[in-house]
């Protein structure tokens, strides 16, 4: 702490300020965008991955691994994504609770489902009620994760199988009238040439990655969004440092922050989408002059 803060009912203009924008609660303000941009960093590659293998059941020759393609793209992509977030860190943390109840306490016979309760052994509680508030954080951020991973990535598996069906048969049958066997036709020709393809579906899809972020509140999860009613919120005299309604001015920090992420993005894409297009059949490819 500041020396100079010790003491906020004496302090008054920049010094007041200065106090007020370096006190505990905006020290997390400012860790929670890095919550933020960690749940990109991670949440993108993982709906990537995904949806990688969504779209390569979506296209299996077996009819079980096709169908079960078909039903993940079409039942996440067919249930609002609000349900799916509220839905899948329950369902996860309830289904781990339960295994764990059946067997690190056997001896317990009563049910756990009791009316509208929830009810298992203490051994069985994930995180246990003794673990620090680091691991009840880690642990909520893990499901929430997870639920953007599965929502995203069925979204990723429907953008990647269109663009794998958009790379010219002509190039296909070429490789294969080359006697390239199906593996080397895909991993060789068709893939390379999909992401050029896919990249717009993937750019827009990353869009709406981030301003599905706000979400995190939902959760439970101390994010941005959290701390901005928290603190914008009017303080009365009995806080260290009253002020009225600023959560105008808090919300609109947050309107930057994701304007800027949003402009930043569409830049890189736009370097990525130029790059990818170099030699390629498609109009942008053309318009590169090749």
């Amino acid at each position: 702490m500041i020396p100079m803060c010790t003491d906020p009912s004496a302090l008054d203009g920049l010094a007041w300020l200065t106090c007020y924008l370096t006190n505990g609660k905006h020290l997390l303000f400012y860790q929670s965008f890095g919550t933020v941009l960690l749940l990109l960093s991670l949440a993108a590659p993982l709906a990537l991955g995904l949806g990688f293998l969504g779209a390569l059941a979506k296209r299996s020759a077996m009819i079980g691994v096709r169908q079960l393609g078909q039903v993940y793209v079409a039942m996440v992509r067919g249930i609002p994504d609000i349900v799916f977030f509220l839905f899948v860190p329950l369902m996860i943390d309830q289904g781990l609770e339960i295994v764990r109840h059946l067997t690190l306490c056997p001896e317990v016979t009563a049910p756990i489902f009791q009316g509208n309760d929830f009810v298992v052994c203490e051994a069985a509680k994930i995180p246990l009620s003794s673990a620090s508030p680091w691991v009840h954080s880690l642990y909520g951020f893990i499901l929430a994760l997870t639920a953007f991973a599965i929502v995203f990535g069925a979204f990723a598996a429907n953008t990647l199988d269109g663009a794998l069906s958009s790379v010219p048969q002509a190039q296909l049958e070429t490789a294969r009238a080359y006697g390239m066997r199906p593996s080397q036709v895909f991993w060789r020709i068709q893939l390379p040439q999909m992401w050029s393809y896919a990249l717009p579906g993937l750019a827009n899809l990353w869009q709406i990655l981030i301003k599905a972020t706000p979400l995190l509140f939902l959760l439970g999860i101390e994010d941005i969004v959290y701390w901005a009613r928290e603190l914008g919120g009017m303080k009365g005299n009995r806080f260290d440092y009253p002020h009225p309604d600023w959560r105008l001015w808090y919300f609109s920090a947050l309107l930057v922050f994701y304007l800027g992420m949003t402009w930043g993005s569409e830049k890189i894409f736009a370097r990525i989408q130029a790059r990818l297009a170099v030699g390629q059949a498609t109009l942008a490819g053309k318009g590169a002059g090749v």
